[in-house]
C-alpha cells in the first residue's frame, strides 16, 4: 500500500524525493501517514480538498479488495 500512494503522489509533487509514507498499526486498523515537502502540500491537498479526497478514494478502494481497515494522513 506505500507504494501505491507513492506511485500516486510523486509525479503531482515538485520535491517527488521529499515524498514519504509511513505506516503505524493502531488498534482501529493500519494508518498510512503521507508527509511531503512544505511547498508540495497544497498540489498534494488540491483545491478545496479534491486531490486529497480522490487519493484516498484510490488507497480505500484498493483496501477493500485486501479486506482490512486503513487511514490515510496527509501532511
Amino acid at each position: 500500500m506505500k507504494a501505491l500512494i507513492e506511485t500516486i503522489v510523486r509525479p503531482l509533487v515538485d520535491h517527488p524525493d521529499d515524498v514519504a509514507v509511513s505506516e503505524r498499526e493502531e488498534d482501529k486498523g493500519t494508518v498510512y501517514h503521507l508527509t511531503v515537502h512544505p511547498n508540495d502540500a497544497g498540489k498534494v491537498i488540491g483545491k478545496n480538498g479534491r486531490v486529497a479526497k480522490a487519493i484516498r478514494t484510490v488507497v480505500y478502494a484498493a483496501r477493500s479488495r485486501e479486506n482490512q481497515r486503513i487511514y490515510l494522513d496527509i501532511m
